[in-house]
């Protein structure tokens, strides 16, 4: 029994010995230089790293075999770069103010692009958090009726009938967006035809931020689409002439029918929240002084030049400048 686990061991550690020679010779080979560009060196490893982030249909337009796609790769575009790279370290091109930014910018984009890979792929989402974000969203996919209505408001009564008198008169849009701007005193709709979007039952508006008295969503529901409410409508201390304009039918969406769309939320979601936490990582160990106050000595010129730069203190206005 010894005997065997001894001979187990020895193979066992034979096996390490050759897994290690293995390692060592492929870290060797990948170490070899291939090309000598004055001080870059461009080594088999990493020639075989470069053309591993190359589409395969794109590595076969250098070639037709292995041999003549590595040798073609390597003089028509890794020595080609390597040399361009260096004439731009030559001619300090890398500290120029634009060629700095692109390399920043291209920095932030790799590592936008890494957050990403981290946080995978939309379609990866499991049904379990998608179903979590469309009950919790319910409003977005299950949308009742709702009217397009235009109202001109007007202070009194009397006015109001006036006002649907003559609408029903000259019923043409151009009409009723004149008698919307002379009398509505609503004076946030009054220059758009009194349009409040299109509303719910409860007074919730299509139109961001708006919401009107439900006593108007009910008047409007007594008539049809292109047709005014036969009476004005009281509305506080105000009165309200009304034309119903269209009507958007009530909807339901499945949550399979929403997958996709709420996968992508969530991802953009999750991306957001990844980059932000990396960000503040960033600052907290990186940012380590911010002079606000001296963002006031910087001149903001539009590109067209219309705008003339703000004196400062102790400085000769432009010639021409008026100032």
């Amino acid at each position: 029994m010894r005997a065997r686990y001894l001979g187990i061991a020895v193979l066992s550690a034979l096996l390490l010995a050759q897994t290690a020679l293995a390692q060592d010779a492929d870290a060797a080979r990948r170490a070899a230089v291939v090309v000598k560009l004055g001080p870059k060196r461009i080594t088999v490893g990493e020639l075989e790293d470069r053309m591993a982030q190359v589409p395969p249909f794109q590595l076969r337009s250098f070639g037709s075999t292995p041999d003549e796609v590595r040798r073609k790769f390597l003089d028509q575009v890794v020595i080609p770069d390597a040399l361009l790279a260096q004439g731009a370290e030559a001619r300090h091109l890398d500290r120029a103010i634009p060629t700095v930014y692109d390399l920043d910018r291209a920095r932030a984009q790799a590592t936008l692009r890494s957050v990403r890979a981290r946080v995978g792929l939309a379609t990866a989402i499991s049904m379990d958090d998608v179903r979590a974000y469309y009950d919790a969203n319910r409003p977005r996919y299950d949308a009742a009726e709702r009217y397009n209505v235009w109202r001109i408001l007007c202070a009194t009564e009397g006015e109001a009938r006036t006002v649907l008198a003559d609408a029903k008169k000259d019923s043409t849009l151009a009409h009723w967006n004149q008698l919307a701007r002379d009398h509505s005193i609503d004076k946030a709709t009054n220059m758009r035809g009194g349009n409040l979007g299109f509303v719910s039952l409860d007074g919730v508006s299509s139109e961001a931020g708006l919401k009107v008295e439900p006593v108007i969503v009910k008047a409007v529901t007594a008539v049809k689409d292109g047709e005014f409410v036969a009476e004005p409508v009281a509305e506080g201390s105000a009165f309200a002439v009304l034309w119903r304009r269209g009507t958007v039918g009530a909807s339901h969406r499945t949550v399979e029918e929403v997958k996709e769309q709420i996968q992508s939320s969530l991802w953009r979601d999750r991306v957001d929240a990844a980059t932000k936490t990396l960000l503040d990582e960033l600052k907290k160990k990186d940012l380590k002084e911010k002079n606000a106050e001296l963002l006031d000595g910087i001149d903001v010129t539009p590109p067209d030049g219309n705008v003339v730069p703000r004196k400062r203190p102790g400085q000769v206005a432009p010639v021409g400048s008026g100032k």
